[in-house]
C-alpha cells in the first residue's frame, strides 16, 4: 500500500487535549485509524491499532494487548497489559496510506500510551513509566530535566531486492549542499513531516560522515523529549522509505567513518529560572550545574549499557571519530564525555556526548537524569574541566588527572551497570533483569560467530 506525505495536517499541533477535542478532531478529519504506540524494554517502538468504532474504548485506557507476546514484558500466564494512553500525544499522522480500494486514502493518528496491570497498577516493565518516576523524584527537588538530542542517522540504498545496504552514492561532509548531499530531499521531507506532529525543528544538516545526517529540534521536558526521539525514529524511517532508501540508527554501520551519536543537551530549571547558571561563579555555572556533571561523570560507566545498548555501540566510541572514549568535562574541548557549550543564562546547559540513538530514549534520560540528581544531593565535584585533547595524552597522565576510560564493550559495560546501584535504582528490578538477560545474550550471540575480520587475518596464515 503507498503513503503520501500530507506535511499541512489541518488542525491545531496543539500541547494539550481533552477527550471531547481529540473525538471531534477525529470526526472532522476523517481519520480511520488510531495507532496506541509504545516501546519495549530495548527501544523498539510497537503499537497497536483500532478502527474509528474502538476510539472511545482507546481514549478511556481500556483497550488490551498481550504482553507475552513482546520481549522482556510478562511471563504467559500474566499476559494481559492495558494502554493507557497519554492524551497530550494525539497527533495525526503526516501520512495518507492507500487502502487499496480506491477510495480515500486512510488517515492516521497517534497516540502514545503507557502500559498497566488490568487492576491499575502501572507495569513495572513500562519504560515511559520508569521515566516518570525519575522525573518526579526531580520534581520533589524542586527540578525539571529539560533536554534537547542531536540524533544522527546514515540514509543508505536498498538492494534490487528492496533490502537495506550499506550503499550510498552520496559522499557529502559536513554541512554540504546537493549535488554532493543526495539526502537533501529526503532530510527535507523529513523536516516538514516533524514539522507537521508539531515538532519546532531548530536545524537539519549533512553531517560528517557519507550518507549521514542529523536534525535538530527544540529542547523539551524529559518526557515529552523521550516521545519526540521516538516519534523522530518513526518518521525518519518512514520517510526514507518513500524516497527507496533505508534510514538507520545504529551507531557504527561502516568501518573507517564517523559513527552516529545522540549527544543529550541537559539543564534543570527551577521554575522559569536555568539552576545551571550563576552569573557570579567561576565559568558562570552554578553549583548545581557541577554537582549535576559530577553525578554524571561518577555514573557514566554504570549507565552506558543503557545509553549505549549494542554491541555495535562500541564500535564507536573509539579514538579518532570524535567520540568519547573518556570519563571526563571540558568547557570547549570535545574529546571528554560532558561538554559545556558557551551560552550562558538561560541557554546554560551540559552536553553528555556519549549517548548513541539506538538507546531507549526513557531508559537513557531516566539513568542520566538519576546520576546528575546524584551528583547534587552528594555534592559530588566534577574536578577542574579537562582542556586538552584527551585522546593525545599518555595513559600516565590520564591516570594523574584521573581520567577513567568508558566501557571497551558491552560484556565490560554491562559488569558497570550490575555494579551501579545509582545507575540500577532508576530503574524496576524488572526493567534490569530482562534488558540484563536480553544484552548478555546478543553479547554471547556476538562473541560465538565467526567475523570475516577473523577471516581475512587468520584463514591463509594459519
Amino acid at each position: 500500500m503507498a503513503t503520501t506525505l500530507d506535511a499541512s495536517p489541518g488542525y491545531e499541533t496543539k500541547k494539550t487535549w481533552t477527550r471531547s477535542e481529540i473525538l471531534s478532531t477525529t470526526k472532522e478529519h476523517g481519520i480511520r485509524f488510531l495507532r496506541l504506540q509504545f516501546t519495549d524494554i530495548v527501544g523498539v517502538n510497537k503499537n497497536v491499532e483500532v478502527p474509528t468504532n474502538q476510539f472511545e474504548k482507546a481514549l478511556d485506557g481500556q483497550i488490551m494487548f498481550d504482553g507475552s507476546s513482546i520481549d522482556g514484558f510478562v511471563r504467559i500466564e500474566e499476559s494481559d497489559m492495558v494502554l493507557a494512553p497519554d492524551l497530550n500525544t494525539f497527533r495525526v499522522m503526516p501520512f495518507t496510506q492507500s487502502n487499496g480500494h480506491g477510495s480515500d486514502p486512510d488517515k492516521v493518528a497517534r497516540i502514545i500510551c503507557d502500559i498497566y496491570h488490568p487492576d491499575g497498577k502501572g507495569f513495572a516493565g513500562c519504560p515511559r513509566l520508569a521515566l516518570k518516576r525519575v522525573t518526579a523524584e526531580a520534581k520533589e527537588l524542586g527540578y525539571t530535566l529539560m533536554a534537547g538530542p542531536e540524533a544522527e542517522f546514515f540514509l543508505f540504498q536498498r538492494g534490487a531486492d528492496g533490502r537495506p545496504t550499506t550503499d550510498s552514492t552520496d559522499r557529502g561532509g559536513y554541512f554540504d549542499l546537493t549535488p554532493v548531499d543526495e539526502g537533501e530531499v529526503a532530510r527535507r521531507d523529513i523536516v516538514n513531516a516533524l514539522e507537521a506532529m508539531g515538532f519546532e525543528v531548530e536545524a537539519a544538516h549533512h553531517e560528517v560522515a557519507p550518507g549521514q545526517h542529523e536534525i535538530d529540534f527544540r529542547y523539551e521536558d524529559a518526557l515529552t523529549t523521550a516521545d519526540n526521539i521516538a516519534t523522530f525514529r518513526f518518521i525518519v524511517r518512514h520517510v526514507a522509505m518513500q524516497h527507496g532508501l533505508h534510514a538507520t540508527f545504529m551507531p557504527k554501520p561502516v568501518f573507517g567513518i564517523n559513527g552516529s551519536g545522540m549527544h543529550t543537551h541537559q539543564s534543570l530549571f527551577e521554575g522559569d529560572e536555568n539552576a545551571f547558571f550563576d552569573p557570579d561563579a567561576e565559568y558562570q555555572l552554578s553549583e548545581i550545574a557541577l554537582h549535576y556533571i559530577g553525578g554524571i561523570l561518577r555514573h557514566a560507566r554504570g549507565f552506558c549499557a543503557i545509553t549505549n545498548p549494542l554491541v555495535n555501540s562500541y564500535k564507536r566510541l573509539v579514538p579518532g571519530y570524535e567520540a568519547p572514549t573518556n570519563v571526563a568535562w571540558s568547557m570547549k574541548n570535545r574529546s571528554p564525555l560532558v561538554r559545556v557549550p558557551d551560552k550562558r543564562g538561560k541557554s546554560t546547559r551540559c552536553e553528555v556526548r556519549m549517548p548513541d540513538p539506538s538507546a531507549n530514549a526513557y531508559l537513557a534520560l531516566a539513568v542520566m537524569l538519576k546520576a546528575g540528581l546524584t551528583g547534587i544531593k552528594e555534592r559530588i565535584d566534577p574536578g577542574p574541566p579537562v582542556e586538552k585533547n584527551i585522546y593525545t595524552m599518555s595513559q600516565r597522565e590520564k591516570s594523574r588527572l584521573k581520567i577513567a576510560a568508558l566501557p571497551g564493550d558491552l560484556r565490560e559495560a554491562i559488569d558497570a551497570l550490575e555494579k551501579d546501584k545509582v545507575v540500577q535504582s532508576a530503574l524496576t528490578p524488572h526493567i534490569l533483569s530482562h534488558f540484563i538477560e536480553a544484552k548478555r545474550a546478543e553479547w554471547h550471540d556476538y562473541i560465538a560467530q565467526v567475523h570475516q575480520w577473523e577471516l581475512d587475518r587468520y584463514l591463509s596464515v594459519y
